[in-house]
């Protein structure tokens, strides 16, 4: 490309994230505001002030809620990523009767709203006796449609793997759980990258589920905690709204900027490099 051309394509996409990235500047922008000023067009503040973001850890336990997303976050990624791997691998190199019957089955799993689901899933957990607690944020993400999807997604990345692997590994004499474990899986990683980027994202960003299960304000997760920041007469206070939501985004952008790559690898990767 000549030069001229190199500096026309940069400003054109330039000027196409300016949609994407504008929302995010303005959000930790008009955090740093007070409230009267956050619907004022200035893309800056003209008073700085931190304020909200001391506000945001007074008003409620938002350090608890924090680690509350976290390691539900962390347990529903690792659960999902050792139930889809091992499913997946099943589907794809185990033969056995209705094996493809048993698929499509799984598969529908993903076209049931989770408004239907959610309750008679509420019954069940309220008759166990674990309704504000944890537990259903994390057994329904990773047995559910997110866990469907992501038992596809490897079961299409291991069908590809050449069999000669396999005959080879049974040939230096190790068994399923072996092939499984040190061949299959280490050829995996784009696939399991993707599965957790986009695992660990559905369940950081979980809202339904914790506004129906969770009545308690210490076990909150963050989505259903950033819409508690009022003032004494239930008016909405952007500025410290804006300042929790600022910090919630903060992992997401981390993990994205982060595997990337191997969430790109992992939805395109269909086999070995060469």
């Amino acid at each position: 490309m000549s030069h001229r051309s190199k500096i026309f394509l940069y400003g054109l996409l330039l000027v196409l994230c300016v949609p994407f990235v504008f929302p995010t500047w303005w959000m930790i922008t008009s955090s740093f505001k007070p409230n009267a000023e956050i619907f004022s067009p200035s893309l800056w503040p003209s008073d700085w002030t931190v304020e909200p973001w001391r506000q945001v850890f007074t008003m409620q336990p938002f350090a608890q809620q924090y680690f509350n997303s976290a390691y539900i976050a962390v347990v529903v990624t690792a659960g999902t990523l050792a139930v889809a791997a091992m499913a997946g691998y099943a589907f794809a190199r185990i033969r056995f009767p209705g094996q493809n019957a048993l698929f499509l089955i799984v598969l529908t799993g993903l076209l049931i709203p989770s408004e239907v689901t959610i309750v008679p899933l509420f019954r069940i957990f309220n008759s166990l006796g674990l309704v504000d607690t944890h537990w259903p944020l994390i057994l329904v993400p990773m047995l559910g449609p997110p866990s469907v999807l992501a038992t596809f997604i490897m079961r299409q990345f291991f069908i590809t793997l050449p069999g000669e692997l396999e005959e080879a590994a049974r040939m230096d004499g190790l068994g399923r759980p072996a092939i499984f474990r040190k061949i299959a899986l280490p050829l995996a990683r784009p696939a399991l990258g993707a599965v957790a980027i986009f695992t660990f994202l559905h369940s950081w960003n979980l809202y339904l589920e914790p506004v129906v299960y969770i009545s308690s304000q210490e076990k909150y997760t963050l989505p259903q905690a950033l819409t508690q920041f009022t003032d004494a007469y239930q008016g909405q206070l952007w500025n410290v709204q804006l300042s929790a939501a600022s910090m919630t985004a903060i992992p997401v952008l981390i993990v994205f900027v982060i595997a990337q790559r191997q969430f790109i690898e992992g939805l395109a990767h269909t086999g070995l490099k060469g």
